[in-house]
C-alpha cells in the first residue's frame, strides 16, 4: 500500500512544462501583446489618415479634371454655334462664309470638322465644314467623317430630338477623337450639330499618377478620355464598373466612395457629372496602393517585433540551457521510439524531475519493445490489422452487422496436383502462391479472413472500411484482377508434374454479415458469417462449370456496374432463394490504370480471357452442378 502511495506521489511531482519553455513562452507572449498592440494602433490610425488624404486627393483631382473638360466642351459648343451663326448671316456671301470657316479652324486647330446633320436627307448630312489642315497633318482621310456618321446614324437622329451626346471616334480615326452632338435648329427645322475634335491636349489633364487614374465617360459607359490610349482605341466600356453603376443609381452630381470591383479589389472612387451630354469624370485609386506606405510601416514594425522577440528568446535560451539540453535528449529519444527503436541509450544525469522522466522513458522503451515482439509474433498467425486493433482494444466485443464484400478463391484440381508432389513441395508451392495472392488483398485494403487448404477467404469492409460499400466492392474486384495478373506471371516457366500450371476461380458477393470474435473461451478468431458469405463461396464453385475465373453476384454488380466491364452468365437457382440469382463474369475495369493487364488496353470480352487463361468454353446443356448438394439449377 505504501509503495502505491509512493508511486502516486512520484506521478504528482512530475512537471508538465520545463522552466525554460515557461520563461520563453511568458516573455514571448508579453512581447507579442505589447508590440502587437502598438503595431495595430499605428496601422489603424495611419490607415485612417491615409484614407482621408486619398479621398481629398481624389476629390481634388476629379474636380479639376471635370472643370477642365466642361470648360473645353462649352467653348467648343459656343464657338461652333458662333461659326454657324456667322455663316447663316452671310449666307449670300460664300466668300465671307469661307473666310469665317477658315478663321474658325485657325483659332480651333483641334477641331477636325463641323457638320449639320439632318436625318431626313439620304446621307443624313445637311452641311459639312472640314479642317483640311487637320486631316493633312494627322494623315487622315476626310471620308472617315461620313463613315462615322453612317455608323452612328441612330445617335444623330436622337440628337435631332433634343438629346445631347458625346461619342468616342478613336476606334475609327486611330486618334484621341471625340464627336459632340448638339441639338440645332435652322429655319425652324430640327437638326443636329456634330463637332469632330481631337482631345489629345485635353488628355494631358487626365494623367495617370502613381495612385489615381482619371478618365471621362459618356452616359452609356464608353471611355472617352483616358491616359491609356489603347483603352480608347479598343472602345473600352465601364458600364458594369461599380463606380459607374453607383453614379447612375444615385443620380447626384458628385460623390466620394469606397467600393470593390468584380475581382474583390477595393478602390477609392470619386465622380463628377458634367452638365453637357450626361458625361462624367471618374477618378479611382486602388486602396492597396494607397495604403501601401501604412502596410510597409506595419511590416517594418513586425520585423522589429520579430527581432526583439528573437533576441529575448536567445537570452532566455542561454539562461535555461541547463534545463533545455536534457529535454532535447528526451525529444530525440521520443523520435527514436516513434521510428520503432525502443532500445534507448539514455541515462539520467540529474536527480530532479527531468532525471525521473529520463528513467521513465527508458522503462517505457523496454515495455514497447516487448509489446512489439509479441505483436509481430501474433500477427504472423492472424491478420496484422486485426492484431493491431485487438492490441489497441478497438475490436468490438461480440458481433456487429457490417456491409461487406466477401471473396473466395480456390485452386482448380488441387487434389490431383498435390498427389504428384511431395509434402514439402506442396507446402513450398502453396506458400509461394499464397504470398502473391495475399499481397493483392492487402494492397487493396482487404483482410484475409482465413486459409482453407488451398482456398483463400478475404473480406473488404470489416473490421475497417475504405469509406463505403461501393468502394469496398471496387477494391475487392481490383484485388481479383491483380490476382489474375499475378497468376499469369506466376505460371510463366511452369509446366509438368512438379511445376503445374495453376488456374483459380474467384467468387465475390456483397451484403450484410455478422462480424466479430467467434470461437470458444480458449480460442477465438475474428471472422464474418452470414448468408452473404455462403453465397460468395457458392459463386467461387460456379467458376469451373461456367468457364470463368471471376464471378460476382447481382448484389455486387449493383454497387460497381458503372466501373466494371462484365458479361452476364446464365442465372442460377440457389437453394433457399425464391428467385433465380443473376451473376456476372468480370472482364475488365476500363478506367483503372494501376492494374497489370487491365484498364483501357485490357480485355473486352470473356472469350479473350478464356483464350489467355486456357479456359474451355462450356456447354451449358451438359453442365453438372454438384449433384450431391443440389445447390444450383441453371435457368434456360
Amino acid at each position: 500500500m505504501s509503495e502505491q502511495k509512493e508511486n502516486q506521489k512520484s506521478k504528482n511531482e512530475r512537471v508538465k512544462f520545463p522552466i525554460g519553455a515557461k520563461l520563453v513562452m511568458m516573455i514571448s507572449i508579453l512581447l507579442i501583446i505589447a508590440l502587437g498592440t502598438i503595431t495595430l494602433l499605428v496601422t489603424l490610425f495611419g490607415s485612417e489618415d491615409v484614407q482621408i488624404t486619398a479621398e481629398e486627393n481624389n476629390r481634388t483631382v476629379n474636380a479639376q479634371a471635370a472643370s477642365s473638360v466642361e470648360n473645353e466642351l462649352s467653348s467648343i459648343r459656343a464657338n461652333a454655334f458662333l461659326l454657324l451663326d456667322l455663316i447663316n448671316t452671310a449666307e449670300s456671301s460664300s466668300s465671307f462664309a469661307k473666310q469665317a470657316a477658315t478663321f474658325y479652324f485657325e483659332r480651333n486647330p483641334s477641331v477636325a470638322a463641323v457638320l449639320v446633320t439632318d436625318s431626313r436627307r439620304p446621307d443624313g448630312i445637311d452641311r459639312t465644314l472640314l479642317n483640311t489642315m487637320f486631316f493633312l497633318s494627322h494623315e487622315l482621310e476626310p471620308s472617315l467623317v461620313e463613315t462615322f456618321l453612317k455608323q452612328e446614324r441612330e445617335a444623330a437622329a436622337q440628337v435631332e430630338q433634343g438629346i445631347m451626346k458625346i461619342l468616342n471616334a478613336a476606334p475609327l480615326f486611330n486618334q484621341p477623337m471625340l464627336v459632340l452632338f448638339y441639338p440645332y435648329r435652322e429655319k425652324g427645322l430640327a437638326q443636329g450639330l456634330a463637332v469632330f475634335f481631337s482631345v489629345e491636349k485635353l488628355s494631358d489633364g487626365f494623367g495617370q499618377g502613381t495612385l489615381q487614374t482619371t478618365y471621362l465617360v459618356n452616359d452609356t459607359g464608353d471611355v472617352l478620355i483616358h491616359p491609356d490610349f489603347d483603352l480608347i482605341r479598343r472602345g473600352a466600356n465601364v458600364a458594369s464598373f461599380p463606380l459607374f453603376t453607383q453614379m447612375r443609381e444615385n443620380g447626384d452630381t458628385n460623390r466620394q466612395m469606397l467600393f470593390r470591383d468584380d475581382t474583390g479589389k477595393k478602390y477609392f472612387g470619386s465622380y463628377t457629372r458634367l452638365s453637357l451630354g450626361d458625361a462624367a469624370v471618374l477618378t479611382t485609386a486602388e486602396a492597396a496602393q494607397v495604403l501601401e506606405p501604412v502596410n510597409d510601416t506595419a511590416k517594418r514594425n513586425l520585423y522589429l517585433s520579430i527581432a526583439v522577440l528573437a533576441l529575448s528568446a536567445m537570452f532566455v535560451w542561454f539562461l535555461s540551457k541547463s534545463i533545455s539540453t536534457p529535454i532535447k535528449l528526451l525529444t530525440a529519444a521520443a523520435h527514436q521510439i516513434e521510428a520503432g527503436e525502443y532500445e534507448l541509450d539514455l541515462k539520467p544525469k540529474t536527480q530532479d524531475e527531468i532525471g525521473l522522466l529520463t528513467s521513465s522513458f527508458v522503462q517505457m522503451g523496454k515495455g514497447l519493445a516487448e509489446r512489439e515482439r509479441l505483436k509481430d509474433s501474433f500477427g504472423r498467425f492472424i491478420n496484422k490489422e486485426i492484431a493491431e486493433l485487438a492490441a489497441q482494444g478497438r475490436l468490438a466485443l461480440g458481433g456487429e452487422t457490417k456491409e461487406t464484400t466477401i471473396f473466395f478463391s480456390d485452386i482448380r484440381s488441387f487434389t490431383a496436383i498435390s498427389e504428384k508432389l511431395e509434402p514439402f513441395e506442396v507446402v513450398g508451392f502453396l506458400n509461394e502462391y499464397m504470398t502473391q495472392m495475399v499481397e493483392c488483398v492487402t494492397n487493396t485494403h482487404g483482410v484475409v479472413d482465413k486459409f482453407i487448404g488451398d482456398a483463400i477467404m478475404a473480406v473488404w469492409g470489416a473490421p475497417t472500411s475504405s469509406g463505403s460499400p461501393r468502394e469496398d466492392a471496387l477494391n475487392c474486384i481490383r484485388a481479383a484482377l491483380r490476382m489474375r495478373a499475378a497468376l499469369m506471371q506466376f505460371n510463366r516457366g511452369r509446366g509438368g508434374d512438379k511445376k503445374p500450371i495453376i488456374r483459380i476461380g474467384c467468387g465475390i458477393n456483397s451484403g450484410p454479415v455478422v462480424a466479430g470474435q467467434i470461437g470458444s473461451q480458449k480460442r477465438m478468431e475474428y471472422t464474418v458469417i452470414g448468408d452473404a458469405v455462403n453465397l460468395a463461396s457458392r459463386m467461387e464453385a460456379l467458376n469451373k462449370p461456367m468457364g470463368t475465373d471471376i464471378l460476382i453476384t447481382e448484389y455486387t454488380y449493383k454497387l460497381v456496374h458503372d466501373q466494371v466491364l462484365v458479361e452476364e452468365m446464365p442465372s442460377v437457382t440457389v437453394k433457399g432463394k425464391e428467385k433465380p440469382l443473376r451473376m456476372f463474369a468480370v472482364i475488365n475495369m476500363p478506367n483503372e490504370k494501376g492494374i497489370p493487364g487491365a484498364g483501357e488496353k485490357g480485355p473486352t470480352s470473356l472469350n479473350q480471357i478464356r483464350n489467355v487463361l486456357g479456359i474451355p468454353i462450356p456447354d451449358f446443356a451438359k453442365v453438372n452442378l454438384n449433384e450431391d448438394e443440389k445447390k444450383y439449377k441453371i435457368q434456360s
